[in-house]
């Protein structure tokens, strides 16, 4: 089976085509009664809302199984005990260093373009904004009580716990662990295999939900914010295209243009979906059959990835801190950026990797450093896009990391990781054919 284009490209065709259809809709709306019906309801709310929930659907179904099994599947095949703890101890370090390492980043572009600076602020808003739990007990809540509850509910750090101690177990369990452990890597052979068959279908469930988002939002919001928004989004690139690569190439000597290129289906589908615990299959097969990690570090690294490293999240907690201080006219002291880095370094532990969780972490780091946390009603607006953006850059982070600690431990596959046509679909559906 030959492609006209290759999976990145259909993507991206997918996004364009989307965001200018959405945004084309969007500003016709209101003409005649019988548009704004074709448009609202029979597309908007019918045929594409439909094709998108049920896309996003299909990622999630994957993700639980995919982190029990191969995580079950890679501490069964770790050798002792302190080989997982210093798998986890490279892994945990490196996460903290690049989210703190974004924040800072974050907030000091953040003073130099004064975002907030001027903002009208005559209309008092509020918004509803549960609060974040304590750091003590979100460490209580990583210990499962019941596995299969925490399956059902998604708790993605309890899960990982129990993985971890099941894969332990098996690796310590003589024949009895061997056959258990084959069955489970029969599980994550037929699992990856869904991946890449849902991968194929992606640029469909890519066009639905870009084209339900600008519909309904238009690109207009934009403007209102567009220090803020533009801001946030510098960052966001420096983080993906500076901060990552460096650290690949100064601690693991890997090409950071291959790394980036290969990440390319990874980045689109998490921009598209806004979920890091969705785009988790992909991310996994990518980073173990495009890059080259073996599936005992990428099976560690990047289901904890999702939950702990939100690097893209930390950048905009950064970013709106200083914005909703200027825009208050509230100073900040040095304290309070000391403050505002380590609570958010800390609070993306046991944070869950989906869409708008970033706003509930916000309204923790505002609280820490006195801020009012109804001026999260400010960035609303254009926060869902920016969600996009920092989802995109969380899965790089994961990958990056993922591959530097693969590296250290002699396994990285690093043919794999040079060869172009590694791992991609094309590829694979070349050979079938």
């Amino acid at each position: 089976m030959k492609h006209t284009h290759g999976l990145t490209q259909q993507i991206l065709i997918a996004m364009v085509l989307a965001v200018i259809l959405g945004a084309c809709a969007q500003w016709v709306q209101g003409i005649t009664p019988w548009l704004d019906t074709l448009i609202n309801e029979w597309l908007v709310g019918g045929v594409f809302f439909i094709v998108g929930k049920i896309f996003v659907a299909s990622l999630k179904v994957l993700v639980v199984p995919l982190v029990l099994v191969s995580l079950v599947c890679g501490a069964a095949s770790l050798g002792s005990g302190k080989q997982l703890g210093r798998l986890g101890a490279k892994t945990v370090t490196l996460y903290l260093i690049t989210t703190a390492v974004a924040i800072s980043l974050a907030m000091l572009f953040a003073l130099m373009f004064e975002p907030g600076v001027g903002a009208n602020l005559t209309a008092q808003t509020s918004v509803n904004i549960n609060q974040a739990s304590s750091f003590a007990q979100v460490m209580i809540d990583i210990f499962p009580t019941n596995p299969i509850a925490a399956m059902a509910d998604g708790k993605m750090l309890q899960i990982i716990v129990f993985a971890l101690l099941l894969g332990v177990a098996i690796n310590h369990s003589g024949e009895a662990g061997k056959r258990l452990g084959s069955n489970f890597e029969d599980w994550n052979t037929v699992i990856l295999n869904l991946v890449t068959m849902l991968m194929k279908v992606a640029p469909y469930g890519v066009f639905a939900l870009l084209f339900t988002l600008f519909a309904k939002q238009g690109i207009g919001a934009i403007a209102e914010l567009s220090v803020y928004f533009f801001t946030v989004v510098l960052v966001l690139l420096i983080q993906a295209l500076v901060i990552y690569p460096s650290l690949l190439t100064t601690l693991a000597r890997l090409h950071p243009i291959t790394f980036l290129k290969k990440m390319r289906n990874v980045q689109l589908f998490a921009f598209s979906t806004s979920s890091s615990n969705a785009t988790l299959p992909v991310t996994m097969r990518t980073t173990e059959q495009r890059l080259g990690v073996d599936n005992r570090t990428a099976s560690f690294c990047l289901p904890l990835g999702a939950t702990l490293n939100m690097d893209g999240t930390a950048i905009m907690q950064g970013v709106a801190t200083v914005f909703i201080a200027q825009a208050y006219g509230i100073d900040l002291t040095t304290a309070d950026f000391l403050t505002v880095i380590a609570t958010a370094t800390l609070a993306s532990i046991g944070t869950a990797g989906v869409p708008g969780v970033g706003l509930v972490m916000l309204s923790m780091v505002l609280t820490q450093v006195g801020l009012p946390v109804e001026g999260i009603a400010l960035i609303i607006g254009v926060d869902r896009l920016l969600d996009m953006m920092r989802t995109a850059v969380n899965v790089t982070g994961d990958a990056a990391v993922s591959c530097i600690v693969a590296k250290s431990e002699n396994q990285l596959d690093e043919q794999v990781f040079n060869d172009p046509q590694a791992g991609s679909v094309e590829a694979s559906s070349d050979k079938v054919s």
